[in-house]
C-alpha cells in the first residue's frame, strides 16, 4: 500500500523538476523557444513551445487517466483523454513561452490538488494502458516529475537521462501528430 512518505516524495518531486522546467523555459530567447535541434528525433524535433504544448496535453491526459483508475480499478485506458488544451502542440509556435508557462502553473496546481484530495488507498488503484501496461495511480503519477525531466532536459539542449519504459517500441508521437493534424484539415 501507498505511504503518506511516498505520497509526499512525489508531490516534492513534482514541484522540483516542473520549476526546473520552468527556469529552463524561461531562460530561452524567443528565437531559442523555436529553434528545432539538428539531428533530432521524434519529439526532440519539437521546438521548446511545442515541447511545453505537449506537456500540458499530456497533463490533461495523465490526470483522465487517474481519474479513470480512481472511478474503476484496473480500467483500460484506450480512448480515455483529457480535456483539449486552449494551445495545442501544432499552435504553440504562435505563442510566447510565458503563455505556455503560465498555463502550466495552472495545470500543475489543478493536479496537485487532485493529489490532496486522494486517500492513501487510492495510490495503488490500477489503470491499463497498451503503452505502458498496468500501472498504479501511485506510478502514473510519477510519470509527472519524470516527463518534466525528459523535457526539460530537451529544452535546454541536452539527452534526457530519463527514458519512458514503454511496452512497444517508442512511437514517433511528432509524427503520429503531424498525421492526426492533417487527417482533421482534410490534406
Amino acid at each position: 500500500m501507498a505511504t503518506r512518505e511516498q505520497v509526499d516524495e512525489l508531490v516534492a518531486k513534482m514541484k522540483e523538476q516542473r520549476s526546473e522546467l520552468l527556469a529552463a523555459a524561461r531562460s530561452l530567447s524567443p528565437e531559442d523557444a523555436l529553434r528545432v535541434p539538428v539531428d533530432a528525433q521524434g519529439e526532440e524535433q519539437w521546438t521548446a513551445v511545442e515541447q511545453l504544448a505537449h506537456l500540458w496535453e499530456m497533463e490533461r491526459s495523465y490526470d483522465a487517466w487517474v481519474k479513470a483508475a480512481i472511478r474503476e480499478d484496473g480500467v483500460d485506458l484506450r480512448g480515455v483523454r483529457g480535456e483539449p488544451v486552449a494551445i495545442p502542440i501544432e499552435l504553440a509556435n504562435n505563442h510566447p513561452v510565458s503563455e505556455l508557462v503560465h498555463a502550466l502553473e495552472i495545470e500543475r496546481a489543478y493536479t496537485l490538488g487532485l493529489i490532496d484530495g486522494l486517500p492513501l488507498e487510492a495510490f495503488d488503484r490500477t489503470a491499463v494502458s497498451p503503452m505502458f501496461g498496468s500501472l498504479t495511480v501511485l506510478q502514473w503519477l510519477r510519470s509527472f516529475y519524470r516527463h518534466d525531466r525528459q523535457h526539460g532536459a530537451q529544452i535546454l539542449g541536452r539527452k534526457s537521462d530519463y527514458q519512458p519504459n514503454f511496452k512497444t517500441s517508442e512511437p514517433n508521437q511528432r509524427k503520429m501528430r503531424l498525421e492526426e493534424v492533417a487527417r482533421r484539415s482534410g490534406a
